[in-house]
């Protein structure tokens, strides 16, 4: 563990593509130089994405414990979504209390604590009771505004044209 004097939490939100992206770059290059990360990812199940598999052949620790695709795609929430999500949660809550990783990416929990998967106030106090030197990236839409004020760094991906708009479906390695 290499480490860093002071983690400041990052927020990659909104409604373009690219939020989880920018995570596993900043998780590389973290790697590249020296540093531990923690990869948790809550809501996204099915098939895994390509760059997870990526990552651990990099020593990140990922977890993800959805197995199949959320019925935030489809009917709505299921018991299956809350069990994964408590359990990313639990693991994510380890993690950040730890001093075992220098950086923690927690991808799609903004959608996860939107969707009261996991209560915003649990994933504050986890924020703050962190080692200072924890670097904390939170992903996914509709992050709150009182995980905007609480962060040192939000960025908003903004759609401006889309391959879905013009009927093309998600590709293997490039979307997923």
């Amino acid at each position: 563990m290499t480490g860093i004097n002071t983690g400041l939490v990052q927020i990659y939100t909104g409604d373009g593509k690219g939020k989880t992206t920018a995570a596993v770059g900043l998780a590389v290059r973290a790697v590249g130089a020296g540093m531990s990360v923690a990869f948790v990812q809550f809501v996204k199940g099915g098939a895994r994405s390509s760059e997870l598999a990526v990552l651990e052949g990099l020593g990140v620790r990922v977890e993800r414990p959805a197995l199949r695709s959320t019925g935030l795609l489809g009917a709505g929430l299921n018991d299956e979504d809350r069990r994964a999500a408590t359990e990313a949660w639990e693991i994510a809550a380890e993690v950040l209390s730890a001093a075992e990783h220098d950086v923690v990416i927690l991808d799609e929990i903004n959608v996860a604590m939107r969707y009261e998967l996991v209560a915003e106030a649990d994933v504050l106090a986890a924020i703050d009771a962190r080692r200072p030197a924890i670097e904390v990236v939170l992903t996914g839409r509709g992050a709150s505004a009182a995980l905007i004020e609480r962060a040192d760094l939000v960025t908003e991906m903004v759609p401006l044209k889309h391959p879905f708009d013009a009927g093309i479906p998600a590709r293997h390695g490039i979307e997923y």
